[in-house]
């Protein structure tokens, strides 16, 4: 099913959708596709990494009558009560509630397990026991590990590289779990390196685009990790909003218990990616034209090449992914430079 025929599909029935982790990057614009396709959304977040500056944004970007349609529940999907009845009469869960980074994961592996395993485990239950139609789920291109193949295919995978890539890998095997052993249906998407609007460019465990467009804006230094060569498959966000409809309303049987790569298909190095975002960034403050990046060690955990086959999610979802690096950069630019100042 194409995407357009999805928005048509949604635009004449009206389902009931709980997003958890709403107040963060990804949620927050699941949210906001949801609501302009006029969808009952609840969503639930706790507040670890999510912000409600991205809500207000969203309530900015919609109608007071589609804003209506939302309600928020705060509150901890480490707390099974809360999962419970957050999912009481919902017909799609899109779950991206969970603590990223891989840094992180290194040095507090147990709040990550807490988070990413058990948090997962009782948002199955709960949306099993409220028998919703379909749980879609953030999985994570970590799991590939140290797979050396390229392009990365979904039944090959290596050994992980972090504790991070264990609970997400752990999120997998359970879902498959509960498909045969309790018939509730899922879907991973193994997001590769997402990017776009309401990425947060602070704190310590930052993603790299947002942090180098904070960077150079306000004259700081940018670090690369590394030698510059490892190389990421960077994909807009909104193919990634694409890719969780699909996921939620495929109606192929086939294409549900499944695992897909959510990803352009594109490798960018990050020496290429700091040129590109560098070039943006010249447009409005021009006297960064000579800045260069500093070079430090490698990340403990760090995977050297990402690149993603995605024929899978293409062939069973009809997933399209419309946004190139160069055209996401040019949006999440925009944005960045109306939302960051020095």
């Amino acid at each position: 099913m194409q995407i357009e025929q999805i928005k048509q599909q949604l635009n004449s029935v009206k389902g009931q959708w709980l997003v958890t982790g709403a107040a963060g990057f990804i949620g927050s614009n699941l949210v906001e596709t949801l609501l302009k396709l006029d969808q009952q959304v609840t969503g639930l977040d706790n507040f670890s990494t999510g912000f409600q500056h991205n809500l207000d944004a969203v309530e900015a970007t919609v109608t007071p009558g589609q804003w209506q349609r939302f309600s928020f529940i705060k509150g901890d999907i480490c707390d099974p009560s809360t999962c419970e009845s957050a999912c009481v009469n919902q017909d799609y869960v899109l779950h991206q509630a969970a603590l990223g980074s891989v840094p992180r994961s290194v040095e507090d592996p147990l709040t990550t397990n807490a988070n990413n395993i058990t948090g997962f485990l009782n948002m199955l239950v709960a949306a099993r026991n409220a028998k919703v139609r379909r749980f879609v789920y953030a999985a994570s291109s970590s799991t590939y590990g140290d797979h050396p193949g390229l392009p990365k295919r979904e039944d090959e995978i290596g050994k992980p590289l972090s504790p991070y890539a264990v609970t997400k890998y752990v999120n997998e095997l359970y879902a498959d779990v509960f498909a045969s052993t309790y018939g509730f249906k899922t879907v991973g998407l193994r997001y590769f390196n997402v990017f776009g609007r309401r990425q947060d460019p602070r704190g310590a465990y930052a993603a790299v685009i947002p942090l180098w467009f904070a960077s150079l804006i306000k004259e700081e230094e940018v670090f690369i990790n590394g030698d510059g060569e490892t190389s990421r498959d960077f994909c807009y966000i909104d193919n990634t909003v694409q890719a969780n409809l699909l996921a939620a309303l495929a109606p192929d049987e086939d294409a549900v218990n499944r695992v897909y790569n959510v990803a352009f298909g594109e490798r960018t190095t990050l020496n290429q990616l700091f040129s590109m975002i560098r070039d943006r960034v010249m447009e409005r403050y021009p006297n960064i034209a000579g800045v260069q990046p500093v070079y430090r060690d490698f990340r403990p955990g760090d995977v050297r090449h990402s690149l993603a086959d995605i024929s899978r999610a293409k062939n069973l979802l009809g997933y399209d992914p419309q946004f190139s690096v160069a055209q996401g950069l040019d949006l999440a630019a925009e944005w960045y430079m109306e939302n960051l100042s020095r």
